[in-house]
């Protein structure tokens, strides 16, 4: 989140910032190819795919850009906006994040339809927030890669909530 004086940062990952929340309502701050990219982890003996986010590398969306004409065109900013929300694409997509990533893109979307993008974004620091060193735990894997690295070495392909 962002502060008078710019971003506020934890360790190497810069909390959630505005343009790091995708068309589609996936917070691209918590995908483990953001993370890997924010902490180097190519440089500690991992070989990820880095990403800096959909908006931050000129995609309107990942995961529905090619699909939608509406967010190809940038013609909405986030799904919600579109006559067809939530239209079969996204009902998909949020059905398997729900299920292996514990996260809805849906309700994000209308958490931020209904509370703003601010409001959005200090819940999202909360709830993704390491209970151990304050940095970023991962949606995708359920682990912080600032402080939870050792785990990730001993398992590499490890999934939410494996011991």
């Amino acid at each position: 989140m962002a502060s008078p004086d710019g971003p506020s940062i934890i360790g190497a990952v810069t909390k959630t910032e505005e343009e790091l929340i995708a068309p589609c309502g996936m917070n691209c701050g918590l995908c483990i190819s953001y993370l890997a990219k924010t902490n180097d982890l190519n440089t500690q003996g991992f070989n990820r795919v880095y990403c800096e986010g959909c908006l931050p590398r000129g995609k309107h969306c990942l995961h529905m850009g090619d699909r939608c004409e509406t967010l190809g065109k940038g013609l909405v900013r986030f799904c919600y906006e579109c006559s067809d929300f939530p239209c079969k694409r996204l009902k998909a997509l949020d059905n398997r994040y729900r299920t292996k990533y514990h996260m809805s893109m849906i309700e994000n979307l209308l958490f931020i339809r209904a509370y703003g993008i601010e409001a959005f974004l200090k819940k999202e620091d909360a709830a993704w927030s390491c209970p151990d060193c304050e940095g970023v735990i991962c949606c995708h894997i359920g682990l912080c890669l600032r402080c939870k690295l050792d785990t990730l070495r001993q398992r590499r392909r490890y999934r939410w909530g494996e011991g």
